[in-house]
């Protein structure tokens, strides 16, 4: 059974979060800390990260709390990290640039290995010595290479398009900066990504704070 079905989406989502505490706890020199310590850090109830990390079998010692290192391994390990992931992205605007010139997804275990766009300003250049090419090349590079994750920041009419045409291609994961919920009839996973959801909501709480 896939790990999507024994657990919830909520625990999966959760888990990032998870490792990013967890390696400031390691920068902090900290070896140890109990479920309430980390609570008081990530703002959730002690109970319910000992029932989030029970799922993937506890990692803590009654009286002693969670090995910090150990349990920041393993939950590298349940995510990927290690894995090594090969990513493509297709779409060379602002968005695409700034996703390309992050360098810390490859510290998280997602490698860039190309970069697709239709502009003919664009095809040649290099980002981080990776060279742009046209997306009239995709099929032949994903035949040549594993690509296992597409990062698609396209134009909105364009998403559903560009989205087929890499999962025909044997593409597994689609991570989509499109502002469209992106569904296809594939047996593909996808994560459909929206900035301006998220900056919403924090204007609503800002208009929140100003009726008080």
């Amino acid at each position: 059974m896939s790990l999507e079905k024994k657990i919830s989406m909520a625990v999966i989502k959760r888990l990032p979060r998870y490792y990013r505490y967890l390696s400031d706890l390691l920068k902090l020199g900290i070896t140890r800390i109990s479920s309430k310590e980390l609570s008081s850090r990530m703002g959730i109830t002690a109970s319910q990260i000992r029932q989030d990390l029970n799922c993937f079998g506890g990692f803590g010692q009654q009286g002693y709390g969670y090995n910090v290192e150990y349990l920041y391994n393993e939950i590298g390990n349940i995510l990927g990290v290690n894995e090594a992931f090969k990513v493509i992205i297709i779409g060379a605007g602002n968005m695409g640039q700034a996703l390309a010139n992050y360098t810390n997804f490859e510290k998280r275990g997602f490698k860039l290995i190309g970069i697709f766009d239709i502009d003919p300003s664009l095809i040649g250049e290099k980002i981080r010595d990776i060279e742009i090419m046209h997306l009239d090349s995709l099929e032949r590079f994903v035949a040549e290479n594993q690509v296992d994750i597409a990062i698609l920041c396209v134009p909105y009419e364009h998403t559903p398009a560009v989205a087929d045409k890499v999962a025909r291609l044997g593409v597994k994961g689609l991570w989509n900066f499109s502002p469209m919920d992106l569904k296809l009839p594939y047996d593909v996973i996808i994560e459909n990504v929206h900035l301006s959801d998220s900056l919403m909501v924090l204007g609503y709480r800002l208009n929140e704070m100003r009726k008080k």
